[in-house]
């Protein structure tokens, strides 16, 4: 694992912070508590890897009110629900919004280390997904409109002179525009430009 990785405990109540904390150095990882989501919001960097260790029923704002606020803010470390009560409503809602897992307290302490594990492979996934998509994503960036149209008709496979009667424009022009592209797009080859464009259009979803 990444040893900059963190795992953000949030939980009001001050034993299992502690039983948290202390859990977490165990085996060697790094752990964060912070005793109410505002609190873990008012110090979230979106650039630190890891995962939360995430309590449901808290004063103020809520497990779920937090899972759904770093919903909204793009990439942030996978979250492990715990709580007290179980509530399957509550676990069915954080499942489907995205948690690893729902754990109810007393939490088995191998189970928990699993899940974190399991979050923590799946924060450096996330994380690797999402560089590689602003890498092509400012790749694309860089083509002219005209660059993008003939890209999309290399794409599906058209030839030069189709593309060129297509945008009205000589053949010459086209092979111009196309080797500017796939030079911007830093693409070797028409299967590594169609892989690029897959893969554009899987981070836009």
């Amino acid at each position: 694992m990444n040893r900059e990785q963190t795992i953000f405990v949030i939980d009001d109540e001050p034993d299992v912070r502690a039983a948290l904390n202390m859990l977490i150095k165990s085996v060697g990882l790094k752990p964060e508590v912070y005793e109410s989501p505002q609190a873990y919001l008012d110090a979230y960097d979106p650039s630190r890897p890891g995962c939360l260790v995430l309590d449901v029923r808290m004063p103020g704002m809520s497990g779920l009110e937090l899972q759904s606020k770093l919903a909204g803010m793009g990439l942030h470390p996978p979250i492990i629900m715990i709580s007290g009560h179980g509530e399957i409503p509550n676990a069915v809602q954080a499942i489907q919004t995205g948690a690893v897992d729902f754990l109810q307290k007393p939490v088995s302490d191998q189970l928990l280390l699993d899940r974190i594990q399991q979050a923590l492979r799946l924060d450096t996934e996330n994380r690797q997904k999402h560089s590689e998509c602003h890498e092509l994503e400012r790749r694309f960036a860089k083509l002219t409109a005209r660059e993008r149209e003939v890209m999309q008709g290399v794409i599906a496979g058209k030839l030069n002179k189709v593309i060129a009667g297509e945008l009205n424009v000589s053949t010459r022009t086209v092979e111009i525009h196309r080797a500017n592209m796939m030079e911007k797009m830093e693409a070797s080859s028409l299967s590594a430009l169609v892989n690029m464009s897959n893969r554009i259009a899987k981070c836009r979803d």
